[in-house]
């Protein structure tokens, strides 16, 4: 029986800075050869054909040539960068370096930009945005801790803080931060009930976004760190009951409202009546048996409590 082989580690690619020079030094130089081949092929074209003292001055045709061409080589190896921008190198298949410092510079001319991702805010494909993106994914159907299915969605605010790693350690760091979000949310999802529970000592989806952000963010930053990419936020944008139990659970929050707006008026009427008692008492207005009190207890309760307006009714004769 063969025994299983080990998995493979992943070569995880650091950054590095490429090595470049002052675009507007090495312009001028390009410039220069240019300029110096074209004169060393008129001169051998003129004086090389034209006296045999002067026979030898042909050879400068060719080199003047060949100066031209050479120039024109090594101005493929410009790179402009506006701010955020940067350039991720590879030379003949090895990582070369990154450039990420705005300004004009040259490099190597056979090195080769790559940018699996495509274009990106309008950039060049061989561009990589160093600039703060925001990733807003589908509402997914998934189930809470109580096991209620519920619709919700995340804002992702990121951006690259490694350049190497997101180009080389993922197939493609666009594709890869979505699948890991849709991933997250399933995960953070599923550890916390939608609403609140009746004590009211626990976390939940609608009630704690402080503090559902927070994980959330910690989870999909485990997820993007190999991809060099930092969360700078994740926040639910959309949160809602699933339309086939959405109908149940508003019955359900309507039920619990009423029932606690009821709890808060009998409160409130039990001090008031308890209040016109002692009053009564302490102002020596009327003295009420037990069966009196009763009669009017009853009675405040039930104009107090009412979902009406009482309509009152005056007694003229004795009480007793």
């Amino acid at each position: 029986m063969e025994e299983n082989k080990a998995v493979r580690p992943l070569n995880v690619v650091d950054e590095r800075p490429a090595k470049c020079i002052n675009g507007w030094v090495m312009l001028f130089v390009i410039l220069g050869m240019v300029i110096l081949g074209i004169a060393m092929f008129a001169f051998g074209i003129a004086f090389g054909s034209s006296d045999e003292a002067y026979s030898g001055f042909i050879a400068l045709s060719p080199i003047g040539m060949l100066a031209v061409v050479a120039a024109i080589i090594l101005s493929i190896g410009f790179k402009l960068l506006q701010p955020n921008e940067a350039f991720v190198l590879t030379l003949f298949g090895k990582y070369y370096g990154t450039l990420k410092t705005d300004g004009f510079y040259w490099t190597n001319p056979f090195c080769a930009a790559v940018n699996p991702a495509g274009a990106v805010a309008g950039l060049s494909q061989r561009k990589l945005s160093l600039k703060a993106m925001t990733l807003n994914n589908d509402k997914q159907k998934v189930n809470d801790e109580d096991g209620n299915p519920i619709e919700i969605s995340v804002v992702v605010i990121w951006r690259i803080t490694n350049t190497a790693r997101a180009v080389f350690n993922v197939e493609n760091y666009m594709s890869y931060i979505s699948t890991q979000c849709d991933a997250a949310i399933r995960q953070v999802a599923r550890q916390y009930p939608y609403d609140v529970s009746s004590n009211g000592d626990e976390n939940s989806l609608r009630g704690s976004a402080q503090e559902i952000a927070g994980i959330l963010r910690e989870e999909l930053q485990q997820r993007v760190d190999i991809a060099g990419i930092e969360i700078i936020e994740a926040r639910i944008s959309h949160l809602a009951y699933a339309p086939e139990i959405a109908a149940a659970m508003l019955q359900r929050q309507q039920a619990s409202a009423i029932i606690a707006a009821r709890q808060k008026i009998v409160e409130g009427a039990v001090s008031m009546v308890q209040m016109a008692l002692n009053k009564l008492s302490e102002e020596k207005i009327v003295e009420l048996d037990d069966e009196r009190k009763a009669q009017m207890v009853s009675n405040l309760l039930v104009v107090l409590c009412g979902n009406r307006d009482a309509q009152p009714v005056v007694g003229t004769g004795s009480i007793y």
